[in-house]
């Protein structure tokens, strides 16, 4: 009796040496960036905080695409569909949360 395995791995490499790199360096960037401008009293306070919440996103974006690999395998698009429907949930969530903190005149 003879089996044939349908199995679900690649036979390739996830990434190339250089996407591992470049992604890498802007990681390494993007977390210089918020640093020498916090050590450095560049921005106010506002700015400050816009730009660090600024470049986690960059972060988060070049560590999914560059090492989680989201955009490859058979099923990249539903992946980053999914990813993009759970950041809506997400962000639904969070701001909801806060405006109910900001606006609660109960509580006040």
């Amino acid at each position: 009796m003879s089996q044939h395995h349908t199995g679900t791995h690649d036979n390739h490499a996830h990434g190339s040496l250089k996407s591992y790199v470049i992604g890498f360096a802007l990681s390494i960037i993007l977390t210089i960036i918020p640093l020498v401008v916090v050590m450095n009293h560049m921005l106010n306070k506002t700015g400050t905080l816009v730009l660090i919440l600024l470049m986690a996103v960059l972060q988060f974006g070049v560590q999914l695409f560059f090492f989680m690999h989201v955009k490859e395998g058979e099923n990249a698009r539903w992946n980053i569909m999914t990813l993009i429907f759970g950041l809506i949930i997400l962000v639904t969530i969070v701001g909801g949360s806060i405006w109910i903190m900001t606006y609660n005149t109960v509580a006040h």
